[in-house]
């Protein structure tokens, strides 16, 4: 990524990329990098193109998932890809001062720390941490069906549920990135990661 091209690029334009290079990650194509040369040219500046906040799952790797190299997107890490404030603070210097024109929330299939938060586990720090996901549970009560963790369908519903209550609480919280996305000048969007296919879903953009 260079300024001229971070600046040339639209949301949209952004959300085709990730998606294109998912696309590759899947097909086991990914794009040849020269990493020696890539850290070199990234010492001094950088100009991401997004911010994605990621579950820490081991298994969700964020920069390879979507083909990105050194430099190409901020990537902020929590248990459950929920939000607080430091978190929206990394986002608001992202894309206000970095330049960045996407905010992507990913959710993630079989995700530990939403299956903790259905059972209610209690213990150190875990707990203050799980509590942020319970208006996701609460807002899957009228799920039809099994709301146990031994229900995978359940699980993915929370899941994204809690994807979507991360973007509210991002809009609702920040009044940076709520102006940088009112004025069209980003775009925030959810998705959720497949373990078992490699596969990006993105939500409907609203």
């Amino acid at each position: 990524m260079t300024s001229e091209k971070q600046k040339l690029m639209t949301p949209s334009d952004v959300i085709e990329e990730l998606k294109q290079g998912n696309q590759r990650y899947v097909q086991n194509t990914c794009l040849n990098r020269d990493f020696p040369t890539d850290i070199k040219q990234t010492s001094n500046e950088q100009y991401p193109k997004a911010v994605i906040l990621s579950c820490i799952d081991s298994r969700v790797p964020v920069e390879y998932i979507f083909d990105q190299g050194i430099g190409d997107v901020f990537v902020s890490r929590v248990a459950g890809n929920v939000s607080n404030s430091d978190i929206l603070g990394s986002m608001e210097y992202a894309c206000k001062f970095a330049g960045a024109k996407l905010i992507v929330v990913l959710g993630h299939e079989n995700c530990g720390a939403v299956k903790a938060a259905i059972d209610k586990v209690d213990v150190g720090n875990i707990t203050g941490m799980l509590h942020k996901i319970q208006p996701a549970i609460q807002k899957s009560k009228s799920y039809d069906g099994d709301q146990t963790t031994q229900n995978h369908d359940y699980v993915g519903y929370v899941t994204e549920q809690n994807v979507r209550y991360t973007i509210d609480e991002i809009r609702s919280n920040s009044q940076i990135i709520n102006e940088l996305e009112s004025n069209g000048e980003i775009m925030i969007v959810g998705a959720i990661y497949s373990l078992s296919t490699g596969r990006v879903s993105f939500f409907d953009k609203r």
